[in-house]
């Protein structure tokens, strides 16, 4: 009997492609999971769990993100600095007034695997507040998420 052997992905045989997404009226959670999967590559064929085979994703309109139900007004985002009294805690609407990018950025890497390789992922991933983005040159494909 003849086995197949299983496909690894090489450095060499990994293409990226760039892809733009508009969250604009998007529900948060359903943005993140699907734009952590494309910068994971588990959209892919060639996909391999411990290489960094995906894509880079823009992320336009940031701000015009939504959260279902009483969310926008009981979200916290929480950090703690290991000191005694160093725990902060930033309510989501002030974060979208500040930073909005900030709040599509944090949901995706949530997302995404805690080492190195989540970080080097984490890095493929540009998120701006309104629609103007400076990566025309890299000729982003339009992405429509559902």
């Amino acid at each position: 009997m003849k086995y197949q052997k299983t496909y690894t992905a090489t450095p060499d045989s990994i293409k990226r492609k760039w892809y733009l997404v508009d969250a604009e009226g998007m529900v948060l959670g359903r943005l993140a999971s699907q734009v952590a999967a494309i910068l994971r590559g588990k959209n892919k064929a060639t996909f391999t769990p411990h290489m960094d085979t995906g894509d880079y994703v823009i992320i336009i309109n940031a701000d015009k993100v939504i959260l279902t139900g009483n969310k926008e007004d009981q979200k916290e985002y929480q950090r703690y600095s290991g000191y005694a009294g160093g725990q902060k805690i930033t309510k989501y609407k002030d974060l979208k007034a500040k930073h909005p990018e900030r709040i599509v950025s944090h949901a995706v890497e949530g997302m995404l695997p805690k080492n190195k390789l989540g970080r080097a992922m984490a890095k493929k991933l540009r998120v701006y507040a309104g629609s103007e983005h400076n990566h025309d040159s890299q000729m982003p494909e339009v992405l429509e998420l559902n």
